[in-house]
């Protein structure tokens, strides 16, 4: 025992201080808690050495308590951005969007049994004997939207996607006896988008953007036809149950017709004067009901149009919708005429 008498404490101790530090760590070791563990090594290697070992266990502790803090708060965080209006969809549609058995929504899927014009457009049909007289104010309009996710994992960023889409819009003149309830207008509208977060949080909330291609068309010849290209994209912001989307575009230029019967050529050269360069779109969700509003305007002319819908509770997986429109374009048949309407019917989903 008188050969330790010359040898510090330090020196005498360290063998017993290691022993109980690894079988404390083993201990945590068994229980998962690899970084106090780490936290122990630390101190044991590089820490105080006037710290006892119930201080130095204390203060990894502490440590520990501290980052699962900052853990807690980075998910919630993150669970803010879950539950924002927009990327709470897109998570709920990416569990099902491979599933061959679901149909995933695009925009709105709806039919309005009563969709009322307060002047229905009946000149654009003056070439059609007994055909413009006849058309009545109200009708059934519907429309069909879907999209088809393009990839199975993240392309560029984590959270992306690439998205085929369809839509179309259809006008039935379900009323008007006198000319066998024909479909006055049809419009067909396919896309190819690619929508991706931001990482900036304005005002708390999150962003994101969609750039894309489409085209719209009325599928329909000669004097009747129109269609237009367009390059576009969103910038979206939200915030709880509130989401806004600001989408300007691009037309694709066409060639011009060398007369009005040409089937090549631009349909309707002046539709940006009506339909505008942008849109404006503002959701909020309050409780069951969500309302809508969607604006867009040419800046130069001073023409565009004004949307509002209201979904509601029916009963199951159907809503009720209220909507009503006033301005230019409101099918492609009507770019170029005003009007104002108002419809009442059923909505299969919501846009957020």
């Amino acid at each position: 025992m008188l050969m330790f008498v010359d040898q510090p404490i330090d020196d005498i101790l360290k063998p017993y201080i290691v022993s109980l530090l690894l079988f404390v760590i083993a201990f945590q070791a068994l229980a998962g808690e690899d970084r106090e563990r780490q936290c122990l090594l630390d101190h044991f290697d590089e820490g105080d050495e006037s710290l006892t070992l119930a201080e130095v266990k204390n203060y990894c502790v502490q440590m520990l308590r501290a980052d699962q803090k900052v853990e807690q708060a980075n998910a919630a965080k993150q669970a803010d951005v879950l539950l924002g209006g927009i990327s709470s969809r897109i998570v709920n549609e990416r569990r099902t969007e491979f599933d061959p058995y679901v149909i995933t929504p695009h925009k709105l899927n709806y039919i309005l049994p009563a969709w009322v014009s307060d002047n229905i457009n009946r000149q654009a049909y003056r070439s059609l004997e007994g055909y413009e007289e006849n058309l009545e104010d109200i009708e059934t309009k519907f429309q069909l939207s879907l999209k088809v996710p393009l990839n199975t994992g993240p392309l560029f960023i984590e959270g992306d996607g690439l998205y085929l889409g369809f839509t179309l819009e259809a006008w039935w003149q379900t009323y008007a006896n006198n000319i066998s309830k024909p479909f006055r207008e049809t419009n067909y509208q396919p896309e190819l988008f690619y929508i991706a977060p931001l990482p900036w949080q304005l005002m708390g909330g999150n962003t994101g953007f969609i750039v894309g291609v489409e085209h719209q068309s009325n599928g329909r010849g000669e004097l009747f036809s129109r269609s237009w290209n367009r390059v576009y994209t969103h910038f979206l912001f939200e915030k709880e149950n509130f989401a806004l989307s600001l989408k300007p575009w691009v037309r694709l230029s066409e060639d011009e017709k060398t007369s009005p019967l040409d089937s090549d050529g631009d349909d309707n050269p002046d539709i940006e004067d009506y339909l505008g360069h942008f849109e404006l779109t503002m959701v909020y969700r309050w409780d069951a009901l969500e309302l809508s509003l969607r604006g867009r305007q040419n800046q130069h002319t001073h023409k565009g149009a004004l949307e509002m819908g209201l979904t509601f509770p029916l009963w199951g997986k159907l809503r009720g919708y209220a909507t009503g429109f006033t301005g230019y374009g409101e099918s492609l048949i009507d770019y170029n005429y005003k009007q104002t309407r108002i419809g009442f019917g059923v909505s299969l989903n919501n846009v957020l």
